[in-house]
C-alpha cells in the first residue's frame, strides 16, 4: 500500500515538474503577470505536464473574474 502511495507521489511530482519545465521554456516566467488570464494559462501549462510535448499549448483567452472597482 505505501509503494503505491509514493508511486502515486512521485508521478505527480514529474507531472508537475514537467509543465514547469514547459512553462519556464515558453518563457511565461520572465515578465510579471498582467492579468488573471496570464496566470490561468501558466497555471494550465503547469497542469497539462506532459501533454504540451504532445501538441497541446492551452491558454486562457479571457479571465471570467471581475474585481470590484472602488466607488469614487
Amino acid at each position: 500500500m505505501r509503494l503505491g502511495r509514493r508511486l502515486f507521489n512521485a508521478i505527480v511530482l514529474m507531472w508537475i515538474l514537467i509543465g514547469v519545465l514547459a512553462a519556464w521554456q515558453r518563457d511565461y516566467f520572465q515578465k510579471p503577470p498582467t492579468d488573471c488570464a496570464h496566470i490561468g494559462t501558466v497555471a494550465m501549462a503547469i497542469a497539462a505536464g506532459p501533454l504540451n510535448y504532445l501538441g497541446e499549448n492551452p491558454r486562457l483567452a479571457k479571465c471570467a473574474l471581475q474585481v470590484p472597482r472602488p466607488n469614487g
